[in-house]
């Protein structure tokens, strides 16, 4: 079951060059039975990681493009009435796939952004009273540019909660930009990724990062740091405990990944800053991402 995550690595390295972490984290998410937000500048490759991602897994792929006009009914579904029924018949939305894509979630409104809150922590839609699964597995890939660029709406603190972790791509380098107009010139396509995993394998694929050991004293280093993040006088609202839950879980998604069944400090230590930045809200405007570093180095570690 490694070989198909190795696989699927590769896979998305055709059209993402020089992003291994990234495509890591993505992966980590996937397994984790989390959700990715991808924060960063427009042009750098947000969406095309999600695209790709979504063309090597074996399953039904939607795509939602928020703006402002966008209404929660139009990502959830709604009831129509059918003269000939007589009756209400529901016409399902976007969110009733396998690997929903939110491209730039933070241009809907937050009535439109609150029709994910539900879907994304529970697995189902409710519309005029009658909740719905949606299909299994579920992931959504979100991006997102900064807040202070024009026609944006802040995500609020619950629905950035929902995201398991959080990541930036950034630019990339003179070699690896080079490489990408090389891959462009020789006609690499998102089109051209064929599925490479199944939604069966996703699904074992979880049960067995489920089962990666993680000793108690390891836990008990995930609490601290959790906990520092509630008492730390430079954080106005720390990590909550599902950001507890999700770290412990992407810890052992990482050490699957490496080939380990038992999770250590190195694998916390890499994923805190993903975990957790995106669910600091900071003092005097200070930068989350800087805090979690502080306080990694001075937590002792197991």
């Amino acid at each position: 079951m490694r070989d198909k995550i190795d696989v699927l690595t590769q896979n998305l390295a055709r059209t993402i060059v020089g992003k291994n972490e990234a495509i890591d984290l993505v992966i980590i998410a996937l397994l984790s039975g989390g959700h990715a937000l991808l924060e960063d500048v427009p042009g750098v490759g947000k969406t095309l990681l999600a695209k790709s991602l979504a063309r090597s897994v074996d399953g039904k792929f939607q795509r939602l493009q928020c703006t402002p006009d966008l209404l929660p009914t139009d990502i959830t579904g709604t009831n129509i009435w059918n003269p000939k029924s007589g009756e209400f018949s529901f016409l399902p939305g976007p969110i009733f796939a396998n690997v929903l894509l939110a491209d730039e979630i933070n241009r809907a409104t937050p009535r439109t952004q609150s029709a994910l809150l539900e879907v994304m922590e529970e697995n189902q839609v409710t519309v005029d009273g009658v909740s719905r699964a949606v299909p299994q597995p579920f992931f959504v890939i979100a991006t997102q540019n900064p807040i202070e660029y024009q026609g944006t709406f802040p995500l609020p603190e619950a629905q950035m909660d929902r995201f398991m972790l959080s990541l930036s791509l950034g630019y990339p380098s003179e070699s690896d930009e080079l490489e990408m107009l090389q891959n462009l010139q020789n006609g690499i396509q998102v089109a051209d990724l064929q599925p490479c995993i199944t939604l069966a394998e996703i699904a074992q694929l979880r049960q067995l990062c489920s089962q990666v050991k993680v000793e108690i004293s390891l836990q008990q280093y995930i609490l601290e740091l959790v906990r520092a993040t509630r008492e730390d006088e430079e954080i106005t609202l720390g990590v909550s405990p599902r950001g507890t839950v999700a770290l412990q879980k992407a810890s052992q998604a990482r050490a699957f990944m490496l080939g380990r069944d038992y999770a250590i400090p190195d694998d916390v230590k890499f994923l805190a800053p993903h975990v957790m930045s995106h669910r600091l809200i900071p003092r005097g405007g200070r930068n989350s991402r800087t805090i979690v570093d502080r306080l990694l180095r001075s937590l002792p570690i197991p």
